[in-house]
């Protein structure tokens, strides 16, 4: 990669038109913008996509820690940050990967293992084309920026 890259990306995905699926994408809109009150936090680059896929592993090269953000209705509210390793499992011969699977994917092409990890699964409800952001994921959403502010803090 020949562009000079923040130690720190935060990767957020989902689907804006789908109610609580738009969490990652908002996630990185607010948590931007926090950013730019803490210097001490360092740099940070932020990426957004509708889904993560094979490419994405390419973000990861240069990078001191990542954290992958996403909408989840399988988290319990509000939300939950864990440290993640790569993994090769069923959705990586998906259009649609896991970020373990764009881990695995980085390990195969760099031939050694990805920068530290975690994922902030933020709870969702609403997914339907369409709906609005729900107000439990409004909530949610809060719950996990200070939560992420948190991680950012231990760094």
């Amino acid at each position: 990669m020949s562009a000079v890259v923040a130690p720190t990306l935060i990767f957020g995905w989902g689907n804006p038109s789908r109610g609580d699926d738009a969490l990652g994408p908002l996630f990185i809109d607010h948590f931007e913008a926090l950013v730019t009150k803490h210097p001490e936090w360092g740099e940070v680059d932020f990426l957004t996509d509708f889904q993560l896929q094979v490419e994405h592993a390419l973000d990861l090269q240069g990078r001191s820690r990542v954290l992958f953000v996403d909408a989840s209705i399988k988290t319990p509210a509000p939300c939950q940050l864990e440290a993640i390793v790569a993994r090769k499992d069923s959705s990586f011969t998906t259009h649609a990967m896991s970020p373990q699977s764009v881990m695995q994917v980085y390990t195969d092409i760099e031939d050694h293992a990805p920068p530290p990890c975690w994922l902030l699964s933020i709870r969702g409800e609403r997914f339907e084309l369409g709906e609005a952001l729900g107000i439990a994921a409004q909530a949610n959403l809060v719950a996990a920026l200070t939560l992420a502010a948190g991680w950012m803090d231990a760094a």
